[in-house]
């Protein structure tokens, strides 16, 4: 009769180690894939230039507006919500990702799902000879 407690106790808590590794390695993917979006929108930010000068070939210049779009953009193309948002002087846009995992193990005791957030920006540099 002893034995039967104890293997049911030991069980019991093997079963809820392993669910908090389970859902703690997957909310550290998610939280992974979250930076990642908001890295990747940065990038994409960085990469709208005005065009009109560009094309000339008289200056490359960063357009903030145009970059936080593309920002916008890359996130809703990607599925993810979040924001971008331009710093006060308009040379560094932050990208932040909101998201969640859904847990596997930790559902049994209430917790259906936990919350990520990815953060990543660009400095909106410019120039042909250096950066400015």
């Amino acid at each position: 009769g002893g034995i039967a407690v104890y293997t049911a106790i030991v069980t019991v808590a093997l079963l809820a180690v392993i669910g908090l590794a389970i859902d703690g390695g997957g909310k550290l993917r998610a939280t992974e894939r979250a930076d990642a979006l908001a890295m990747e929108a940065a990038r994409a930010a960085g990469q709208a230039i005005d065009p009109a000068s560009a094309v000339t070939g008289t200056d490359v210049r960063v357009d903030p507006e145009g970059a936080q779009a593309a920002a916008q953009a890359y996130l809703a193309r990607a599925g993810a919500h979040g924001s971008a948002t331009l710093s006060a002087d308009r040379s560094r846009l932050d990208v932040t990702v909101h998201g969640s995992y859904p847990t596997v193990f930790l559902a049994i005791a209430g917790i259906g799902s936990m919350g990520v957030t990815g953060h990543g920006s660009a400095r909106m540099l410019h120039g042909i000879t250096q950066p400015q």
